[in-house]
């Protein structure tokens, strides 16, 4: 399927220029083949899982109501026939065919591309209306689901519930969407989703991190490359007439030590390679079961490539090239194999120079990529 019809036979150019993140977008029949729904039954085992992030909501007797999974089966049967959404974030990383459909988004730039999440929802589940702060594509996957949208600026939420529930949110316009049909939202623009019928909602989320996050993260990214010369010294201190105060000439001279803390786009771009591909907290890889020596690797790469890890994600930026947080030490000859990788997700058959074979076979014993044979359909 190729990506004008995912955008209702808009180009990418167009859509970048006239829609992302500017205007909403209803696309009719944009992908109704999906293969294997992730209905309520597999979506209910997968929230049953450590490795995968849930919630599930309630609306009962006016009130908003939040649980965070792993789930006990026990608990799903206690559900009401009405008025609950069960989400279960990364879908992406534990189902092959719902991977596949997050990786069609590639007019948008791995860097910001999240994850796949999906919720489920009987009829009148909702979680309310309210904002994102990323950019969002809605796609209905069974039943109906009808949403309002709005452009309203005003963030008051209703105090004391678990999740952000706008106040008073003021409808502007109102689609249903069937299966197949999809719904693209700007960060910031208010939306509510109602179910109508059982269905889920897939939902391919963008990453936008707030400056305070960007921030944070890159003081703990330079707390461990910043190397400041120099200790405080004060051989002609004189005596203080107070003593409990902090002073002038100690503020100078510790702002003169810690002018020597500085950046540049270099620094920047090897903070966002490494944040950028860091793996979630609850992310794991698994090595291979039957491991092969490095001879038997080269043959087998040389025979058959290797296939990404659905949960990896190889960037590069500069001559830099950057794997689940780490910093790979590539050589110039091996970079263009190494963004071809990044790219397609996937690394050709084929010989590649021994300083490359090294750090792959170091990747595949790590469960980074595999072996085509190795990974599950």
């Amino acid at each position: 399927m190729n990506t004008t019809t995912l955008l209702g036979g808009m180009s990418p150019e167009q859509f970048l220029a006239e829609y992302w993140h500017k205007k909403p977008l209803l696309i009719r029949d944009a992908l109704s083949d999906v293969g294997p729904h992730v209905d309520f039954s597999m979506l209910s085992e997968l929230a049953q899982r450590d490795d995968a992030e849930s919630r599930l909501i309630e609306y009962k007797k006016e009130r908003w109501h939040l649980e965070r999974g792993p789930f006990r089966a026990s608990r799903f049967r206690r559900l009401a026939d009405t008025d609950w959404t069960l989400l279960v974030q990364g879908v992406n990383h534990l189902l092959p065919h719902i991977d596949d459909i997050l990786w069609r988004f590639d007019f948008i730039p791995y860097a910001r591309l999240d994850d796949l999440m999906i919720s489920y929802a009987p009829p009148g589940g909702t979680v309310g209306p309210h904002f994102d702060a990323y950019d969002v594509f809605l796609l209905q996957v069974g039943g109906k689901k009808r949403w309002q949208i709005s452009s309203q600026s005003d963030a008051d939420f209703i105090e004391d519930a678990p999740i952000r529930v706008l106040k008073d949110f003021r409808m502007e316009q109102e689609f249903v969407l069937e299966h197949g049909d999809m719904l693209y939202l700007p960060p910031r623009c208010a939306h509510y989703g109602v179910a109508l019928e059982p269905g889920m909602t897939y939902s391919i989320g963008f990453r936008a991190p707030p400056a305070q996050e960007l921030a944070t993260q890159f003081l703990v990214y330079l707390q461990d490359r910043v190397c400041v010369d120099g200790v405080y010294a004060d051989p002609d201190l004189k005596r203080p007439t107070d003593p409990a105060r902090i002073g002038d000439d100690m503020v100078a001279q510790v702002s003169r030590l810690l002018s020597q803390i500085g950046w540049d786009e270099d620094t920047v771009r090897d903070f966002l390679g490494h944040y950028l591909t860091e793996p979630k907290a609850h992310v794991f890889y698994d090595a291979p079961e039957d491991e092969l020596d490095e001879d038997e690797f080269a043959e087998a790469v040389a025979d058959g490539g290797l296939v990404l890890d659905r949960k990896s994600q190889i960037l590069f930026c500069g001559d830099g090239v950057y794997c689940n947080g780490e910093k790979l030490d590539a050589a110039s000859g091996d970079l263009a194999a190494w963004r071809d990788f990044g790219n397609r997700r996937s690394l050709s058959a084929g010989e590649y120079s021994e300083t490359m074979l090294s750090l792959l076979y170091d990747g595949y014993l790590s469960g980074y990529w595999h072996l085509p044979a190795d990974v599950a359909q």
